[in-house]
């Protein structure tokens, strides 16, 4: 696909893909791919240690009990697991199967591979991915759905608040500290 910032062309087209993908859970992929056709290249991220490996129920169970949903916007669980391919494959399922992904997900035969979740707080109107890497004592999070941000510096990412959301919730799954960062590129 070509970008041609002259006619606008590059963003329509991504914004055509972007109904597309939404539907099959690419969020963090297409917000940083329209970020970077607008010229907008930000990204930010949490990275959570923990003290041993955690799931991905446990990380699901500990939010959900303060206001977190594996619902996003549009009515799905988008989760995603990288396979021995190095596949990326995003997934949507009805929330009603909800113990079903996250069997899928902390699946033995899944435990040497990358996956995610979506997260969606609804009164706060944001959400983002979180992704736990080989070996489960690391998680990343990208706040990738509707991304909050600092009212006197809109070009930042409201870090704080998701701190403030995310880390009191995981200190009850063994974490054991976190990195948050924002990364101009």
């Amino acid at each position: 696909m070509a970008h041609r910032p002259s006619d606008g062309r590059g963003l329509d087209l991504m914004k055509n893909r972007s109904t597309a993908l939404r539907s099959k859970g690419e969020h963090a992929w297409l917000r940083h791919a329209e970020r970077r056709c607008r010229g907008i290249s930000r990204d930010a991220d949490i990275d959570f240690t923990f003290t041993h490996p955690t799931t991905a129920r446990s990380i699901v169970d500990a939010l959900t009990a303060v206001g977190w949903s594996v619902e996003d916007p549009v009515g799905g669980v988008t989760h995603m697991i990288n396979d021995a391919d190095d596949m990326y494959e995003w997934a949507t399922s009805a929330p009603k199967d909800i113990n079903e992904v996250l069997v899928r997900l902390d699946a033995p035969g899944n435990l040497p591979y990358t996956v995610a979740i979506n997260v969606y707080h609804p009164q706060a109107g944001t959400g983002g991915m979180f992704m736990l890497m080989p070996g489960r004592k690391e998680v990343f999070f990208s706040p990738s759905i509707d991304r909050r941000h600092i009212p006197a510096a809109p070009a930042f990412t409201d870090l704080a608040w998701y701190l403030h959301a995310l880390v009191p919730a995981l200190v009850t799954t063994g974490l054991e500290g976190y990195e948050a960062k924002e990364i101009k590129y």
